[in-house]
């Protein structure tokens, strides 16, 4: 195989799995390995994401970022618009940065995070969305006392905040490749830890 794509697959492989899924074992970690979920058939799923990206990475190499990009279309949450917001991003951030001095690795990896965190981040602020709404429910907390402890958990890591973001990342990735059984069990999980930070959230006010 030719290097340069060995080392772009690596890169793939790598850059997925990071601060997210433990290689070969089915196991969804939080930001470090302290926090982990076994979540059946999660290896598969993962794999046909990573495909998606070393299938049609001829379109990177080409510098084709629109089109590479929008074959991505078929993650849940991501349309034409939102594609073309994450494609003028990047053309915003490649333009002040000297590409040509760049490894092409380098480059990938800048494109593939443009891409993941997007995904990651849209379907996280959903289960805030959710947290929000049943914290409300309880005890009519106004959102600037929310956010002010959801910040706190940020800012220490809180383990139910650092595995609610992977869960909420792998159930639309299930759902995406049509993983119903895979979904469901996410969307189980995803209560109990957005039921947990609820009840931080109650009992530090």
């Amino acid at each position: 195989m030719n290097l340069e794509l060995e080392r772009l697959y690596d890169a793939t492989d790598n850059l997925i799995n990071q601060q997210f899924y433990y290689g070969g074992k089915d196991l969804i970690i939080g930001r470090n390995a302290e926090v982990s979920i076994k979540i059946s058939k999660s290896g598969q799923i993962i794999q046909k994401f990573k495909n998606l990206f070393n299938k049609n990475i001829n379109l990177f190499l080409e510098g084709k970022y629109l089109q590479f990009l929008s074959l991505f279309k078929r993650i849940k949450g991501l349309n034409e618009s939102e594609i073309e917001e994450i494609n003028t991003t990047l053309e915003e951030k490649l333009t002040y940065l000297d590409t040509t001095e760049f490894d092409t690795v380098v480059l990938y990896t800048i494109v593939l995070s443009s891409l993941v965190s997007r995904i990651r981040d849209m379907h996280f602020n959903n289960s805030l969305i959710e947290i929000k709404k049943r914290v409300k429910k309880k005890d009519n907390l106004n959102d600037s006392i929310i956010q002010e402890v959801l910040d706190d958990l940020f800012m220490k890591n809180n383990n139910n905040i650092s595995i609610l973001y992977n869960i909420s990342y792998l159930d639309a990735l299930a759902e995406s490749f049509n993983y119903k059984k895979v979904a469901h069990i996410c969307k189980i999980q995803k209560g109990k830890f957005i039921n947990r930070i609820v009840k931080i959230i109650l009992s530090n006010n």
